[in-house]
């Protein structure tokens, strides 16, 4: 009970901040309606909330978390598909100008991508989740199979970056938007141990600091 106490002490806190400040009007907007610029496709690691890394206030931005950041490539097959939904939400409805991918350091989903995942479930489907990164996988293992098992590890979480950006490529209605300029897609990596914050570039295929690590 102490950790539902500490959430309804902090709900407590936002009401005040947002409810009953009357020099806050943001839900006065919001109650109308959202209307965010930027989609987050980001890890249901409980370290990792992009509201909170970006400092961004309700309504700023719209936000998909799942197991290691993924993008499952575009699929018509009539079974049921929660982040392909949500992209679809927020680029044909919202009109989000930005999709960011939003990968991280230390994370249990490509460890387990990369190391052999053991199911917990007969359905295993973390298992099933995770190989949708397994081409950074194999580019790991085949460029990278004399380096240390944390330094895999670290390639392996950028690539799997990548693989959801080209996949985010598989879906109409994203690439039609990509080539008009209507739609711009980037891959970010938040180390955890730096405290800094990587950028994906296309051309060189290689992630660059955006944002340095606090001690730098």
């Amino acid at each position: 009970m102490q950790d539902i106490e500490k959430f309804i002490g902090g709900f407590r806190r936002f009401q005040d901040k947002y409810f009953n400040d009357s020099t806050n009007d943001l839900f006065d907007k919001l109650k109308r309606g959202q209307n965010p610029r930027s989609l987050f496709i980001a890890c249901s690691d409980s370290r990792v909330d992009p509201a909170l890394l970006t400092d961004c206030d309700p309504g700023d931005i719209f936000v998909v978390r799942n197991v290691a950041s993924l993008v499952p490539p575009y699929e018509k097959d009539g079974a049921y598909h929660g982040v392909s939904s949500a992209i679809e939400y927020a680029v044909c409805v919202l009109k989000v100008r930005h999709i960011i991918v939003l990968g991280h350091y230390g994370c249990g989903g490509i460890r387990a991508l990369l190391n052999g995942h053991v199911p917990q479930t007969e359905a295993d489907f973390v298992g099933r989740w995770v190989r949708i990164a397994d081409p950074a996988r194999q580019a790991v293992l085949a460029n990278a199979s004399g380096e240390d098992p944390e330094t895999q590890l670290r390639q392996c979480e950028m690539a799997a970056i990548g693989v959801s950006l080209d996949n985010l490529m598989t879906f109409p209605f994203i690439a039609e938007r990509v080539r008009s300029g209507e739609l711009m897609l980037m891959g970010w990596y938040f180390n955890i141990e730096e405290g800094a914050l990587y950028q994906y570039e296309a051309g060189s295929h290689c992630f660059k600091p955006l944002v340095a690590g606090s001690a730098a």
